[in-house]
């Protein structure tokens, strides 16, 4: 869009050369052979002046300036020379030129009469670039006052100017204005769609993405290859994988070159969804496309398949990947460890670490924290001295954390507390990991008030702490029989509004049930729910186990049915419990049949049902011994045939009942 503007208004301002104000500028002069001794000593007229401009040369004497009103007027004047254009280090040089201005100015209108007494003439291009500045330093405030001089000025804003605005909009998270910005632009270019895309990728907004996307392709415009990329990654973070796999099909259908990296972004989708073998699909048409994979994409194949516990498919593409010539690197390795000792391969994951030189590779700080985590996780203590005196690692914040958490584990929390003090003294800043390894090791050293202390610290000079926090102090005083306590400080945090999730509302429920206080704690599970926060399946069987205790047979069938609606399955220890309650409860025939009724609506899987009567009398039920016979022989085929409870059970309740 062209820029209109108010000739008159103009020619009523100075018209002096800037070049006037800026006696400093490196101006060379040259001249033809044909030129005699004369005319040599004699000033040259402008138009046989040429000046040699170049961003080294600008930067440096926006450097020397000296004001910061004639270096923003010789930076203007520099954008108006033709075919020069100012590169990324002239505007972050005038971020700050143009910061001290306005604090100095106060107003856009006052910098820009300020910017006329010393020569510059007004345009279109003057806002432009203020617009342009006070953007990239993230100015907002005044970038919508210049947009609003604009208008004082008799200027109306082309559309770089109001993608400028909307991409503002975005940012401050006014979404419906930047969206109205967007429809409201005459011409819109490639960047206006560009910009609003990056943004609503940014804060996966999916209605408006795909209207920006549909009205993108009406007005004749398709997203670049990295563009498609990151509505493809978006897409996958939010777990829409078949609006993920549209974007793919697009990709291809424009003939746009899939690279590698697309690809990994939809197969870590389906991986991260436990969806390996749809992965794996996707990346063998990916080969049929003739792409060619790298080391990222098998890691990430490998990773998807131990993460779902499919151990020897894992193993079978890296064999694949070895046989094709890869080599595994270091982060390979790394997710080897990571994986296989989460999964309780520990063995494995210790082999893949004793590989490492034969390898040629050398283990890195992650490499340590995986074995520490592998330690922990196999409680075999003895071999961090075995493994520590083989490894040469500088330790960073990462391995220090980790060590905190070792230690603690470990049953040496004293040895976290000195850590900590040995990090202070290193002069690293500690993070929520280090804060919640400091506290684990107070209270597992029994230094309980001392850990108060320093929570009731961290929280008033680090704010924006996360759940976890919070969440460590709780749980660690509840271990260690300090519940009164524990459920203040949960009170509290309640209060304050800090950050709270599920886990911090299971850990406050285990600490009034082990103290006693049941009524306390249906009270806070009933309060969690007002608050927006769902129970989990821990949450159902923690409370479930805990009225059971109680004997209370009423809140045992409420939770039940409430934990019916949510689908969720009880664990094995919750099952026995509501047995024995019921078969306490209940004669004989009447318990068993509503046992069997929990188990054909899905609340007891199959594997649970069976344990109850494998062991039978172990578990504290009398069932008839033709019944319990019968019982177990009929789950045990069931699970053998099929394991997903679809079988009617109405003759087997007949039979028993």
């Amino acid at each position: 869009m062209l820029w209109r503007y108010n000739r008159g208004f103009l020619q009523s301002k100075p018209r002096t050369r800037i070049l006037k104000a800026l006696p400093f500028v490196l101006v060379h002069h040259f001249s033809s052979p044909e030129v005699s001794s004369t005319e040599k000593s004699q000033s040259f007229s402008w138009e046989k002046r040429r000046l040699t401009i170049n961003p080294q040369i600008v930067h440096s004497t926006l450097v020397n300036c000296p004001s910061n009103l004639i270096a923003l007027g010789f930076f203007l004047w520099c954008a108006k020379q033709p075919n020069y254009f100012h590169d990324a280090q002239a505007f972050d040089c005038m971020v700050n030129v143009l910061t001290q201005l306005t604090k100095k100015y106060v107003t856009v209108r006052s910098i820009v009469g300020e910017l006329e007494t010393v020569g510059c003439v007004i345009k279109p291009q003057t806002f432009l670039l203020l617009l342009r500045i006070y953007w990239r330093g993230g100015l907002y405030g005044m970038v919508f006052e210049t947009f609003e001089e604009m208008a004082t000025f008799g200027f109306t804003p082309n559309t770089f100017a109001r993608n400028v605005i909307m991409d503002v909009l975005f940012k401050i998270g006014h979404v419906d204005v930047a969206i109205k910005v967007l429809k409201e632009t005459g011409f819109p270019n490639f960047l206006t769609f560009n910009t609003a895309l990056c943004n609503l990728c940014k804060l996966r907004d999916l209605s408006n993405m795909k209207y920006v996307i549909r009205r993108m392709f009406r007005e004749g415009h398709y997203p670049n290859v990295r563009t498609l990329e990151m509505i493809l990654n978006c897409f996958c973070k939010m777990g829409r994988l078949a609006e993920a796999y549209q974007v793919l099909s697009l990709m291809l259908i424009l003939g746009v070159s899939v690279s590698v990296n697309a690809w990994n972004i939809l197969i870590d989708g389906f991986c991260r969804l436990r969806q390996p073998d749809m992965a794996n699909d996707l990346f063998i048409k990916m080969l049929g496309t003739g792409c060619s994979p790298n080391v990222v994409i098998y890691t990430t194949l490998i990773k998807g398949f131990l993460d779902s516990q499919m151990v020897s498919t894992a193993f079978s593409i890296l064999n694949r990947m070895e046989s094709d010539g890869y080599v595994p690197d270091l982060i390979l390795c790394n997710v080897l460890i990571d994986c296989l000792s989460k999964i309780g391969r520990y063995d494995d994951a210790f082999d893949v670490f004793v590989s490492l030189p034969e390898r040629k590779l050398l283990p890195d700080s992650y490499t340590f924290c995986s074995l520490l985590s592998n330690i922990c996780l196999s409680r075999r203590f003895s071999l961090l001295p075995k493994i520590a005196s083989g490894l040469a690692i500088e330790g960073d914040l990462v391995v220090c954390n980790s060590l905190l958490n070792y230690f603690c584990k470990a049953g040496y929390p004293l040895h976290a507390v000195e850590l900590y003090d040995y990090m202070l003294d290193r002069g690293f800043t500690p993070d929520k990991y280090s804060f919640v390894g400091l506290l684990s090791g107070l209270c597992g050293a029994r230094r309980i008030d001392e850990a108060v202390n320093v929570y009731q610290s961290i929280i008033m000079y680090c704010p924006g702490l996360d759940a976890h926090v919070h969440t460590i102090i709780i749980d660690r005083l509840i271990k260690v029989g300090k519940y009164h306590r524990a459920i203040k400080l949960f009170r509290r945090t309640l209060v304050e509004k800090y950050p709270l999730d599920v886990v911090s509302y299971n850990v406050a429920i285990f600490g009034l049930l082990k103290s006693g206080r049941v009524g306390e704690a249906c009270t806070l599970y009933s309060e969690m729910k007002e608050l927006g926060v769902l129970p989990n399946a821990h949450t159902y069987n923690l409370v479930i186990s805990g009225f059971c205790k109680e004997r209370d047979l009423r809140m045992v069938k409420q939770l039940l049915q409430e934990i019916s609606e949510a689908e969720v399955e009880l664990d094995r220890n919750t099952v026995n419990s509501v047995t024995k309650l019921l078969f306490r409860s209940y004669p004989y025939p009447s318990a068993l049949n509503q046992l069997i009724e929990m188990w054909n609506s899905g609340l007891i899987p199959d594997e649970a049902m069976y344990a109850q009567f494998s062991k039978g009398p172990a578990y504290g039920v009398n069932v008839g011994d033709a019944h319990h016979s019968f019982l177990k022989t009929y789950l045990r085929d069931k699970l053998l045939v099929d394991s997903s409870g679809s079988d009617d059970i109405p003759d087997v309740a007949a039979s028993v009942g």
